[in-house]
This record gives C-alpha cells, sequence and structure tokens, in this order.
C-alpha cells in the first residue's frame, strides 16, 4: 500500500524536532536521503535512520554497532557519540525524537483525520467501539486502534499494545490516511503517554473515562498515573486544527481536576454530579439498558443492548464525541440500538443453558466492581464469581479485588489470570488475604481456589442452577494465557462454551 509519505533528506527530518526535542550537536551530511525509520537494528537496510532509544530493559545505544553494520544511514541517539562514519544527531530525549521523526516521515497523518483519543482505566475499549459506529452513522470511514484490535477500513490487525509504539502508530496513521479514513479512535494508555508513544499525534477530542487503581507496577504512585493520562489534556490546544474539546466524567474527582488544566472547550458527563450530558429515566436489564440522553443539544432517548450502569457511563462519553462531531440526536440513537456487543466486554456465552455466562476483561478493582453491580442490578439466582489476577504486575490491587468479589458474590472461585512468571500459588495467596477479611463480614459466601482456569471455570458451570449468573472476568477478549514467558491458547468464551455443551453429555 502506498501511504502518501515522499523522500526527504536526514535535515528534513531532523527539522521536524525544533522546538520540542533540543539537538545538542550533529555532524556529516545531513543531506542524504531517507527511505526508513526505525528504533530496531533489526530492521535497518540501506538508507535507514535508527533511533536509539533507552528502554525499560534494554537500551538501543548498545545496538548502534549492529545497525550501522545494517546499513544505516544516518542517526540519532542521546548518548555523546564516537567517532561515526556516519551523519548523526544527538538529542536531549530520543524516546520524544521518534515519535516527531516517525510523523514527519509518514507525512504527518494525524494532520490530515479527525483524532479521537479515550483514556482512562476503565471503558476506553467499550467506549471506542461505541464511537466508531456513531461516527460510522454519519457516513465516515473510522480507523480504530485498541486493546482488542486495530481496524482500518474492512483490514483488521492483531494488536501489539494497548496503545502502539511511536513508528507503529505513525504508520497506522497513514495507513488509514492512504485508506481513505477520515477519522482515527484510539484508545490511549497511560503507558504511551509517559513514553511518549503519541507524540506528533494531534487530538481532536479526547475523553476521560476514569481513573482507579491499576499499572503501580510502572506509574509507582496514583499522581504519577493521574499525570499521565493528564498529558492527552493539555495537549488538546488550537495547534495546527481548529474545533477541539474535552469531554470528561465529572462523577470522577480526576474529571475536575483535568476541567480545570484543560486549554479546550469542555463538556461533562456523569450520572450524579451536574453534568453537560447526563442520563435521566434509567432502566436496567439482561437484556440492554434504556435512558433518556439529556444534552448540549436537547433530550432523546436511548435504547441500547449493553447492560450495565458502567455501560452508560461508556454511552454518554461516546454520545458526546458523536455530537461534537456534527451527528443529529436521531443519528446518535439509530446507531446506539445497533451496538450489540464489544469483543469481552460484559460478553454472554449462550449454548442452550437455563443460566447466564457473561465473559469480562474487567481485571482491576474497580472494574470487578462495575461488573459485579451490573450483575446485581438484574440476577435472579446467585452471581457466581471466577476470576484471578495478572502476574508480573500491580500486586497492590490483588487483596482489594479478592474483596470485592466477595462482598458482590454468592460463590467465588478464585483461579489463575496470566501468572507470567510468577508462581501462581503465590498470586492466589496475595488474592485471598482480601478475600479473607471480607469473608469475616460475608460468611454466607462459598469460596473455593481452583489455580488451573479451566478446570475453574467448569466448576463454576457444573454448579449453576436455573437464573443464576456466572461471571468470568479477567480476560475478556483475550485468547491466550500467558505462563511463565510463553503464550499458550486459551479463550475463556471456548472454554465456557466446551463446559455448557459437557453438561449435556
Amino acid at each position: 500500500m502506498d501511504f502518501g509519505w515522499t523522500a526527504m533528506t536526514f535535515a528534513g527530518m531532523i527539522k521536524a524536532l525544533q522546538g520540542q526535542v533540543e539537538v545538542i550537536e550533529s555532524r556529516g551530511d545531513h543531506g542524504i536521503s531517507v527511505s526508513a525509520i526505525t528504533d530496531d537494528s533489526r530492521s535497518v537496510r540501506d538508507g535507514s535512520v535508527f533511533v536509539a532509544v533507552k528502554g525499560e530493559q534494554v537500551d538501543g545505544h548498545r545496538f548502534i554497532p549492529a545497525a550501522t553494520k545494517a546499513g544505516m544511514a544516518a542517526l540519532v541517539l542521546e548518548q555523546p557519540a564516537m567517532d561515526l562514519p556516519i551523519p548523526f544527531a544527538r538529542v536531549t530525549d530520543s524516546r520524544k525524537a521518534l515519535g516527531l521523526l516517525g510523523s514527519r516521515f509518514y507525512g504527518e497523518p494525524s494532520s490530515k483525520i479527525r483524532m479521537v483519543g479515550v483514556t482512562g482505566t476503565n471503558g476506553k475499549t467499550t467506549t471506542t467501539y461505541i464511537c466508531k459506529a456513531l461516527l460510522e452513522a454519519l457516513g465516515r470511514r473510522v480507523g480504530l486502534i485498541g486493546t482488542v484490535s486495530y481496524q482500518i477500513d474492512k483490514e483488521t490487525i492483531a494488536a501489539s499494545h494497548t496503545t502502539p509504539g511511536a513508528l507503529e502508530l505513525q504508520q497506522l496513521l497513514a495507513k488509514m490516511v492512504a485508506g481513505g479514513c477520515t477519522t482515527s479512535v484510539m484508545e490511549v494508555s497511560s503507558h504511551a503517554l509517559a513514553q511518549d508513544r503519541t507524540i506528533g499525534c494531534e487530538y481532536d477530542v479526547a475523553v476521560f473515562s476514569n481513573l482507579t487503581q491499576d499499572h503501580l507496577d510502572f506509574h509507582k504512585t496514583m499522581e504519577d498515573y493521574f499525570q499521565a493520562k493528564l498529558r492527552l489534556f493539555t495537549g488538546l490546544t488550537e495547534a495546527h486544527k481548529p474545533n477541539k474539546r474535552a469531554i470528561l466524567n465529572i462523577d470522577d474527582p480526576a474529571g475536575d481536576r483535568i476541567k480545570r488544566m484543560c486549554p479546550a472547550p469542555v463538556w461533562t458527563y456523569g450520572l450524579r454530579a451536574k453534568a453537560d450530558l447526563r442520563a435521566e429515566n434509567i432502566r436496567l436489564s439482561l437484556g440492554g439498558t434504556s435512558f433518556t440522553a439529556a444534552t448540549p443539544v436537547g433530550s432523546f432517548p436511548i435504547e441500547s443492548h449493553l447492560v450495565g450502569e458502567h455501560n452508560i457511563y461508556n454511552l454518554l462519553a461516546a454520545i458526546g464525541v458523536a455530537l461534537h462531531e456534527g451527528a443529529t440526536p436521531d443519528q446518535v440513537r439509530e446507531a446506539v440500538a445497533q451496538v450489540t456487543n464489544v469483543p469481552g466486554r460484559f460478553e454472554r456465552v449462550m449454548a442452550g443453558q437455563d443460566f447466564t455466562v457473561v465473559v469480562d476483561y474487567a481485571h482491576t478493582e474497580d472494574a470487578l466492581i462495575r461488573l459485579l453491580m451490573a450483575a446485581q442490578t438484574v440476577k435472579t439466582g446467585r452471581i457466581i464469581t471466577v476470576f484471578g489476577c495478572g502476574g508480573d504486575r500491580d500486586r497492590g490491587k490483588r487483596p482489594k479485588m479478592g474483596g470485592a468479589a466477595v462482598r458482590y458474590s454468592d460463590v467465588v472461585i478464585l483461579t489463575s489470570d496470566n501468572p507470567r512468571t510468577e508462581d501462581p500459588l503465590s498470586i492466589l495467596q496475595d488474592v485471598e488475604v482480601g478475600v479473607a477479611d471480607a469473608l469475616k463480614e460475608h460468611p454466607h459466601v462459598h469460596y473455593q481456589k481452583v489455580i488451573d482456569r479451566r478446570e475453574a471455570i467448569g466448576s463454576a458451570v457444573r454448579d449453576a442452577r436455573s437464573g443464576d449468573i456466572v461471571l468470568i472476568a479477567g480476560k475478556g477478549h483475550e485468547d491466550y494465557q500467558i505462563i511463565g514467558t510463553k503464550k499458550f491458547h486459551f479463550d475463556d468464551r471456548e472454554v465456557a462454551r466446551e463446559a455448557i455443551e459437557r453438561l449435556r453429555t
């Protein structure tokens, strides 16, 4: 596919850094032509610019000799350079330079389409899927970048990260432009913001969903986590594109903080605080949700297949995006009614059973509580919750999730998630601290520990009776389990369906 970029010189690329990254020194012939840009020495070919980036685990500067041998044409780095036979530029921040150079190389694609970014701890995936559906109702061709997959018109690409690396992101946006997309809707993770993966992108609309504990293995403190999210909104300035807006969950205290610091116009949304977008006359059932949307352009009815109060927040955020982008109430209402499912988000598994089985990505305390509360509002029998916690990740949330599961369930089955390089039993012991505390106040809850996830799901299905709701939380759309450093095929939906079908034999 021709992405639409044109040949350029190294000097032309370096101009992209002006005013944003300091060039400490540069040497050599900057008039050479550039045919590729990479931060992976294994991808270097003749004509490549290699950007040496200090990563969390690997320092790209170690691979400068390999990149030189592979035929790189020029180099961008942070460390003082030895005598090199090629042009180079030494900068104060090569990670930031990578995104800016990538944007320039790929033709500054974010300047050519409308950019919608959604950030927050929970709800990003669902909100982006709804946004895509609503904007397509306006006749737009919409690309999607997020946790489940990257979608460019009819093409679907497996997602490597919620928000891809800086160069991959710019390439995806360039593909969208070349493919005729007029809008990109993307999940913007806190990791991506902190690591400058989104630098070089100019957003038109930014959405904040919520802020609850997660990723503290990376951010260390909740304030660091908040500051990373905030970057999406403080960057929402009238740089080159007009008509910017932030859409913020005002029921979350962090939403009010962002509102005070955001330079762009703001619409707020919420259920409890006074907000620009509100839901009134709410009715919840296992079949879906209905409410009256009170908005800056008037009130209108909403009927959605999505279940639970947490999805009302997601719907309000997406409705705000659509209205800002020019949708009419009728277009919004009709498009919302067509959204039947988001992969791995309160996704029902139906195989003829007389009880409900739901698979959901909930992997934080807040997300698990939202899932359980959604089930509480529509249950007619018991709630049976199967969940675990990922290894090599924030340990502080483990007991909190255990406590939440006990408080809102009738049966809790604790099992493995993605243990990675941790001992699964050790992970469960962390969770059990919260389970034990909660059982003191909720002694009626039946609790068991089944380390093998397949066996745990089978146990929940066998135990379920007519009217019960079985919640399988933590992995959602994922079709793998990571044990050690290897990935093995494992899909909660497939495993649950097989367990249900075995009931007939």
